[in-house]
């Protein structure tokens, strides 16, 4: 996805996901770090966005340091005691020290389409991490992708400044194990009825856990887990989004 177009998602970003529970998966988040020996210490997080997840985790106790590529989600995000944050690319910042942890959530790895872009933020986590620390992430699964098969959706949210319908129209590209997400967002302001449209594509990559795995191997990692991401239930047909946990060897 273009910059450009990221940017212009972002203006509508917080409010279309303003149902999201990002305590609850801030709170999972944090027991996976504590499962894994990281009941404290210094987070970089992938895809920072406007930092909803990284705020809840340095109220916890943690410092994050975010990196976000959308510079409108940057300037959204509000600033924190024990978090930071930087305007950036994932696949080649460089911070110049290492981490307890990596996080990238929300689908973050989905979005690296090309096995440059991935091989390289694969990388770039394990740069990034002190010996024996965790990288985690979430992803698109392919067998719940297949099984289940996108399909259109609207989206409704309101706040007291504009009104926003979101139609999502999903095209599947079996050879690529990618799906191409064509949105139509309609913001109608409340206080003048001005309608503005927004169209965009978000190509989206799913991953099987065998793929993974070959990643884990070429970057120095090793699997510790994988599990539906909040449930912590086993991967399966039913399962869109699994987190993996890889600790650096």
């Amino acid at each position: 996805m273009s910059q450009s177009v990221f940017n212009a998602y972002s203006r509508y970003y917080d409010l279309l996901y303003r149902d999201k529970d990002y305590a609850a998966e801030a709170a999972y988040v944090r027991s996976l770090l504590n499962r894994y020996g990281v009941s404290s210490g210094d987070l970089l997080e992938f895809g920072s966005g406007t930092g909803k997840h990284a705020r809840l985790l340095a109220s916890q106790g943690y410092t994050v340091h975010g990196i976000e590529r959308s510079a409108e989600m940057v300037a959204a995000a509000q600033p924190a005691p024990g978090f930071t944050y930087q305007r950036g690319d994932i696949a080649v910042s460089n911070m110049g020290r290492t981490y307890s942890a990596v996080l990238s959530l929300f689908h973050v790895i989905s979005y690296q389409t090309t096995n440059q872009q991935l091989q390289a933020v694969f990388a770039n986590a394990a740069a990034h991490l002190n010996s024996g620390g965790v990288f985690i992430f979430d992803f698109w699964y392919s067998p719940a992708v297949y099984a289940q098969k996108p399909n259109v959706r609207v989206k409704r949210m309101a706040d007291d400044q504009v009104e926003i319908t979101r139609i999502a129209e999903p095209v599947i590209n079996a050879n690529e194990n990618r799906v191409e997400v064509y949105y139509t967002i309609f913001a109608r302001e409340l206080a003048t009825g001005a309608v503005h449209t927004l169209q965009e594509v978000h190509p989206m990559r799913h991953f099987s856990l065998p793929e993974i795995d070959m990643l884990v191997e070429v970057h120095g990692f090793e699997q510790i887990g994988a599990e539906e991401f909040s449930t912590g239930e086993p991967p399966s047909e039913d399962t869109w989004g699994v987190c993996v946990i890889l600790r650096k060897v």
